[in-house]
């Protein structure tokens, strides 16, 4: 099995491990637990939990870069909303065990620095793609020429964030944030000689 295999491994049992014991109550041997590796040897590739998670959130970044790069439409206003709904969508593999798990270790970002930054690099990621978008829009005509791209990507970023928290933490379907956003992107941001698109 080579290095690549390994990670794979070690990546995935540390998902099932997440979905069945949560953040907080997560130990190495859980991990080891859900793999066919002991935990001496999850320990010579991960000094710690800590920095086993914080290769998981790299892995995870990485699916999600898969996940909603190269949006479908065929003009900026079609790709913003492919976009946004790529995001609220939630992954094929996507459990709400996982979910929580993923809050937990959102709400120690703030006091662990190696979660915080690699948390930061979902929005920033994020971020720029929509600011991509939008700036393609605005050059085209798309969109309004006095459109601030960065502040509107950072507001669209805040409200799908806050659409995930609450579908984790309540149960609250993302349908009504779907249709919000594509209701601000019709109203606000389209320019309005455009033809709004269905």
């Amino acid at each position: 099995m080579n290095d690549g295999d390994t990670a794979d491994d070690i990546m995935d049992a540390t998902y099932r491990a997440l979905c069945t014991h949560g953040y907080a109550d997560l130990t190495m041997q859980d991990i080891a637990d859900e793999s066919d590796k002991s935990k001496a040897a999850l320990h010579y590739h991960y000094d710690s939990k800590h920095d086993l998670l914080c290769a998981f959130l790299e892995y995870l970044y990485d699916g999600f870069v898969d996940r909603i790069e190269d949006p479908d439409g065929e003009n900026p206003h079609e790709r913003l909303l492919a976009l946004i709904d790529s995001v609220l969508d939630k992954p094929d593999d996507g459990s709400e065990e996982f979910g929580t798990a993923i809050l937990e270790i959102r709400a120690h970002a703030p006091y662990e620095p190696g979660f915080r930054e690699r948390l930061t690099k979902f929005d920033d990621y994020l971020v720029d793609e929509l600011e991509v978008i939008l700036e393609d829009g605005i050059t085209g005509g798309t969109f309004k020429s006095d459109l601030d791209a960065e502040e509107t990507a950072q507001f669209i970023v805040t409200v799908l964030t806050g659409a995930a928290t609450e579908r984790v933490t309540t149960g609250r379907p993302v349908e009504c944030t779907r249709r919000m956003l594509a209701e601000y992107v019709e109203t606000h941001l389209l320019d309005g000689q455009q033809e709004v698109t269905a």
